[in-house]
């Protein structure tokens, strides 16, 4: 199993729409990537270094790689926009446990 995991680190002065990422954003990738939502867990940072975070989870590295080079991650892409001014981080883990 593959993590494939986006935080955005809190950042003084950005801004971070909390409703539009779990209502709008994340289905948006959900249904883009033809993921099932039992394998998304969102965030919010109540302490720490971020201020949320989002943890979708793939078969395989082939099958996150298909996911990222669907048409619509452009459009998943554009639409950070819409919800935060924070530069996201990404990191991809191999689940072990």
């Amino acid at each position: 199993m593959i993590r494939f995991s986006v935080f955005y680190p809190k950042t003084e002065g950005a801004s971070f729409d909390h409703d539009y990422y779990r209502d709008s954003h994340v289905p948006l990738a959900v249904t883009t990537w033809g993921l099932d939502p039992a394998n998304v867990t969102i965030e919010k940072g109540l302490d720490g270094p971020h201020e949320a975070a989002v943890h979708f989870t793939f078969e395989s590295p082939e099958a996150l790689g298909a996911a990222l080079g669907a048409e619509g991650t452009g459009a998943v892409m554009a639409d950070v926009a819409n919800y935060t001014t924070i530069q996201a981080v990404v990191q991809t883990s191999e689940v072990v446990a």
